[in-house]
């Protein structure tokens, strides 16, 4: 088992790709804390887990606020000692639409999840990883920071941000043997898959997409939990500020 031992912090894993990286994890042997804004889908993964053999706690939070980031590490190492591992994945998007058309409320939702969420994230747990002698963070960024698609100008810039934000504090927290690294999915399967798109979730609109990715299909849930897996296990021991594409091959 990869990640026996360990504790991992999985934000928005209620669903979609938090909930294959949260399961992937407990599979691998770590404890595995389930965050998501929705408590009835955190408990739901929570228990999935804990059926199938794994150890799995459930905590409702806001990654926004940072009291509830408090209260995550807090349950967190209350109930299984220390926290090695934090992914952030927890993630939000405006509709696919005109740069003219989002509004300043889409706009400060966007970059207060997948920014500053970030941002409250390091705050609250690099103080711990210190003090244990380091961790790891893995960032669910995405192929739009990189490679950006018309009508998700903000999107794009939010992921742009995460990968730079990404990269600037592996360097800064190196010495403190706390890793930082990426994933950037493509495209996937998830609540938020027809926003991204624009247009109704249909074979034929999903059909265009498709179309720009060369091994033809969009990201699952376990493409990114295997990149997560070997992101956050000792075999990537010395790889940090590196940022992993699912994307099969979209960002060629």
């Amino acid at each position: 088992m990869r990640l026996k031992g360990k504790t991992a912090v999985v934000t928005g894993a209620g669903s979609g790709f938090g909930e294959g990286i949260a399961k992937t994890y407990a599979r691998e042997g770590a404890n595995v804390v389930v965050n998501d804004l929705n408590a009835e889908a955190a408990q739901r993964v929570a228990g999935e887990i804990a059926h199938a053999g794994g150890s799995a706690l459930a905590v409702q939070g806001d990654i926004t606020r940072e009291a509830d980031w408090h209260a995550l590490r807090e349950a967190a190492i209350g109930r299984f000692g220390s926290v090695e591992i934090v992914v952030n994945n927890a993630g939000t998007t405006h509709r696919n639409k005109p740069v003219m058309e989002v509004s300043e409320a889409e706009f400060d939702r966007v970059y207060a999840v997948n920014v500053k969420g970030l941002y409250w994230s390091v705050r609250a747990f690099v103080p711990h990883f210190r003090e244990r002698g380091g961790g790891a963070f893995v960032n669910i960024a995405s192929t739009a920071g990189i490679r950006p698609r018309p009508g998700l100008v903000w999107y794009n810039g939010s992921k742009g941000a995460m990968i730079v934000a990404s990269k600037a504090l592996a360097a800064e927290l190196g010495p403190d043997r706390i890793r930082v690294n990426c994933v950037n999915p493509v495209i996937g399967d998830t609540g938020l898959t027809a926003e991204f798109m624009g247009v109704p979730d249909t074979p034929e609109n999903r059909a265009r997409f498709v179309a720009t990715i060369p091994l033809g299909r969009f990201s699952t849930p376990q493409d990114v939990a295997n990149a997560c897996l070997y992101l956050a296990s000792d075999e990537a021991a010395f790889i940090t500020g590196t940022c992993l594409e699912v994307d099969g091959g979209r960002c060629v």
